[in-house]
């Protein structure tokens, strides 16, 4: 049988990602998958960029996470750290905000993620300034699409705000955290989400036996 043609790449400068990639998930996916997922995570996060000087770095990033999340699906799902994805609109204020907050409070007992269903270009500054506040650095968070493969990934996932358009994935454990959004709003109300949203995370600290 002939294999089928490798698609054309988006952009030539991926290809030493995708050589990375394919030598780390050897033996797990095929070198076609990757390119494929690959491209598919350089267009979704093109369509919102405003800038393209970081891309081939952000698509790297989220092509691992995705290939991380697929390979825990393929192993051993259950199993594991906790695996918690949280889900707003723009996955660029609350999302991160309880993504920032679960990771620092969670010691790497957790396994943390963060999407949108429609991304923003970037992450609002002020979401990262009230963070700073808290002794918490968003040191590579960056909005990305939600995607199939981190909600089948997910033990957790937790909504904040994107109504119906998260898919459902039976098995899941679906909680609705009702935050106000951040997007505008002066730096007093923003220092309150955080704050609201870190009350939540205590709660579901308490309910992960193994955080």
């Amino acid at each position: 049988m002939t294999a089928s043609p490798l698609p054309v790449l988006p952009d030539e400068r991926l290809a030493s990602g995708i050589a990375s990639l394919a030598l780390r998930y050897r033996g797990h996916f095929s070198p076609e998958t990757i390119q494929r997922l690959v491209n598919d995570s350089y267009e979704r996060l093109a369509e919102h960029a405003r800038v393209h000087t970081h891309l081939i770095v952000l698509t790297e990033h989220l092509a691992t996470e995705r290939l991380d999340a697929l390979a825990h699906i393929q192993s051993a799902p259950g199993s594991g750290l906790p695996r918690v994805l949280f889900v707003c609109s723009h996955n660029a204020g609350r999302s991160q905000m309880a993504a920032a907050l679960l990771t620092h409070r969670a010691h790497a007992h957790v396994t943390v993620s963060s999407a949108g269903t429609h991304p923003a270009a970037e992450v609002e500054p002020v979401v990262a300034q009230v963070l700073t506040e808290a002794g918490v650095v968003l040191t590579e968070a960056f909005p990305k699409p939600l995607t199939d493969e981190v909600v089948q990934a997910a033990d957790i996932v937790i909504t904040m705000g994107c109504g119906d358009a998260c898919p459902i994935v039976p098995g899941r454990r679906y909680l609705d955290w009702p935050v106000t959004d951040p997007e505008g709003a002066p730096i007093a109300v923003v220092r309150g989400i955080r704050d609201e949203i870190d009350a939540h995370i205590t709660e579901l600290l308490n309910s992960l036996p193994s955080a």
